[in-house]
């Protein structure tokens, strides 16, 4: 069992941001400038280490070697592409593999088939969730573009996660994947990427669906899909606005099998240490609308209940049957979404030690 935490590539500027904010700006505007919005709401979240570049190779590489130490094993960096064209890129390609950590640390890919917010923070309530622009659309013969542009440049390092001696790759919106191009040309597009694989000589594909909807989940498997898991999987969504951390976690450890029962498929324990999106959100004050960003604020969590979160995913991957399991945690440094195991104000490097105190 390996634990890989995921990584948001979202701390530095981009020219898309750059339009739509101001240049130079970053999300560590919205986390410096959080103010609590009810008693004992834990914000700021300030940064122990500070905010930082991520692409900066020394940045990004002490934060690397602080993992390492507490037994993360991989991460896991969010992959933005839309038919060829890529947006935080630098944060993997110059500041993890350009660390001297970056060349050791094993690493896989999701898919973060959304483009990034051009408001933030959200202001209004009336619109939807996810702005249709934002959506990655894509197709067979794009999909297979996207594999084979990850195989020549990162599949090929000796450092990429493997899954049963296959390229661990994750695809975020798994259900909107499926939905626009229906089940048929969804398994048309995975099979054509596995064939072009083979056809090369690359390691075959361990493809994972994170968050699939009731719609979709019993069809993974025929589609393609080796495994299922989540990015966060943790308060009811549409449920109270504030949300204990302890009972959170409990009841989602509980609903782990009917995944993997669902789907046919292992599922591949999704933990994280908390949720609190308000840095994302306009302050509503009490009447703040019931959607995200302003969803449901997870309070309680500390460093000794995310242990205890992470013991019951170490005990689910040992007692269900997949031969080469991961431990998934979201995440690394969701400063934005709180949830983050970098050291913080608050509990120092505890969030770190309950991943080594868990193993």
């Amino acid at each position: 069992m390996r634990v890989a935490a995921y990584v948001y590539p979202g701390w530095h500027p981009i020219p898309e941001r750059d339009a739509s904010f101001h240049p130079g700006f970053t999300e560590w505007e919205l986390v410096e400038g959080c103010r609590p919005r009810f008693e004992g709401h834990a914000q700021p979240k300030v940064p122990l280490l500070g905010t930082y570049d991520d692409r900066d190779p020394r940045a990004v590489g002490e934060r690397v070697r602080g993992c390492r130490a507490h037994g993360v094993d991989a991460l896991v960096y969010g992959f933005f592409w839309c038919r060829g064209k890529r947006v935080f890129q630098d944060a993997l390609d110059l500041g993890f593999l350009g660390a001297p950590e970056g060349e050791t640390m094993p690493f896989a890919l999701m898919w973060a088939n959304r483009m990034p917010r051009r408001v933030l923070p959200v202001r209004r309530a009336d619109l939807p969730v996810i702005d249709g622009a934002r959506r990655v659309k894509t197709d067979a013969e794009d999909f297979v573009d996207l594999i084979a542009y990850l195989a020549e440049r990162y599949f090929v390092r000796d450092n990429y996660v493997t899954v049963g001696g296959r390229a661990y790759f994750s695809i975020f919106d798994a259900t909107f994947f499926l939905r626009e191009l229906g089940r048929e040309q969804a398994k048309l597009a995975i099979g054509m990427a596995r064939s072009w694989l083979a056809a090369r000589g690359f390691p075959d594909l361990h493809l994972a669906a994170i968050d699939p909807a009731v719609d979709v989940i019993e069809d993974l498997g025929a589609i393609g899909f080796d495994s299922v898991t989540h990015y966060v999987f943790l308060p009811v969504w549409k449920g109270e606005p504030l949300q204990d951390y302890a009972t959170c976690a409990a009841d989602r450890a509980a609903e782990w099998a009917g995944f993997a029962a669902r789907s046919g498929l292992p599922y591949m324990p999704a933990v994280a240490p908390g949720w609190d999106a308000s840095p994302r959100a306009a302050d509503f004050g009490p009447e703040r609308p019931r959607k995200y960003p302003w969803s449901p604020v997870v309070v309680g969590e500390r460093p000794d209940r995310f242990a205890e979160a992470l013991r019951r995913g170490v005990t689910y991957t040992r007692d269900h049957g997949h031969d080469d399991p991961l431990l998934l945690v979201a995440s690394l440094n969701e400063w934005s979404e709180g949830h983050y195991l970098e050291p913080d104000e608050r509990f120092g490097h505890g969030w770190l030690r309950a991943v080594a105190q868990a193993r």
